[in-house]
């Protein structure tokens, strides 16, 4: 399962669910699906929110299971 810390990092930059959305162009509610894990996000998407929230896209998405330090 994909994991993310996107909520943590969305909230560090100070965005709400839809100035985030129409930041990388899609609903608020896609961000809340992904947010709780519902919805595993596109490469493209994916790339467009680590983009976004000024982060490597292995900060804000990992597979479940792997240590922090392997990521």
């Amino acid at each position: 399962m994909l994991r993310n810390r996107l909520r943590e990092l969305r909230a560090r930059h100070h965005f709400t669910q839809v100035e985030l959305a129409k930041i990388v162009g899609v609903t608020r509610q896609t961000i809340g699906f992904i947010e709780k894990g519902e919805f595993s996000p596109s490469v493209t998407l994916a790339l467009k929110l680590a983009r976004a929230l000024e982060c490597d896209i292995n900060e804000l998405f990992w597979l479940e299971g792997e240590e922090e330090d392997e990521k």
